[in-house]
């Protein structure tokens, strides 16, 4: 199947980035929001994204005023009916999936793919809900989009082979290195990252160790290209507790559960980089 048409529903970080991605592929893409002043935010965020491009040579003036051309914000599902894959980028919350999965099988073709950004949930449960769960697959980008090369295609219990080709083919088309996995807890990299992370702010109380310490170690001792306290930054104190508790509920594995400073640092209100504050400080939020 030819994929000329693509929705993105939530347009927050992640599903704004993947946007981004499918209009600067040549895609037309719909990005739907759930009131038309954050779906306004996004689109002026992705044309930010473009003007640095643009500033830095790496894109025309014309490529750019085409690209934002191919996008188009709603807060309508049913704006969706046109697609041919459509991307839930959603809270991360199983409710919220099935409603909105219930809602976009009613808007698509019967042969659209309906994929789930999910980092954490079941791909397998989130379509469970759906009558063709046989077109329901996940594509996990990893933030921030439109820089992070690898995307997750993750194949649940009743996902059709020619469906998770099609959505391999696509990730290929935005110009990412996709890699195919089955629907288990964390998939790959989360699976493995996240109880690692666990494992190093333990360390923190454990070993006696300041946070600068850990990240040299890390990156000197194993070539990590970032440390765990700098990378906790980046992804989000919250996302990364948020994500933690998932894979704990599912595994029962005392390494998945988050340490207890990371969830008083939560608590805190202190969430990395985006507040201004995590292991580190930083001048400014953005």
């Amino acid at each position: 199947m030819a994929i000329e048409r693509v929705g993105v529903v939530g347009l927050g970080t992640m599903g704004a980035g993947i946007a981004q991605l499918c209009i600067q592929a040549g895609v037309e893409t719909v990005g739907r929001e759930v009131s038309a002043e954050l779906g306004e935010r996004a689109k002026q965020q992705i044309g930010r994204f473009l003007d640095r491009s643009v500033e830095k040579g790496r894109l025309a003036p014309a490529a750019r005023d085409a690209a934002l051309d191919r996008l188009t914000v709603t807060t309508e599902v049913g704006d969706l009916a046109g697609c041919d894959l459509v991307i839930e980028a959603a809270f991360e919350n199983l409710a919220v999936k099935h409603e909105l999965f219930r809602e976009l099988e009613q808007a698509v073709g019967a042969d659209a793919i309906l994929a789930t950004n999910t980092s954490a949930l079941s791909v397998t449960e989130i379509a469970a809900v759906t009558e063709r769960p046989e077109r329901v697959c996940g594509m996990h980008f990893f933030n921030p989009a439109p820089l992070m090369p690898l995307v997750e295609i993750v194949r649940a219990e009743r996902t059709e082979e020619r469906v998770v080709e099609e959505a391999f083919a696509f990730a290929q088309r935005l110009g990412k290195q996709p890699v195919r996995c089955n629907d288990t807890p964390g998939f790959i990299v989360n699976r493995i990252l996240l109880p690692l992370l666990n494992d190093c702010v333990r360390v923190l109380d454990e070993a006696g160790v300041t946070i600068d310490d850990l990240d040299k170690a890390m990156r000197l001792g194993a070539g990590w290209p970032m440390g765990p306290g700098t990378l906790a930054d980046v992804i989000g104190l919250d996302v990364h507790v948020h994500a933690t508790e998932a894979l704990y509920e599912k595994l029962r594995e005392p390494r998945m559960a988050p340490p207890p400073r990371l969830l008083r640092m939560v608590n805190a209100g202190k969430l990395g980089r985006k507040t201004g504050e995590g292991f580190y400080r930083y001048e400014s939020s953005g």
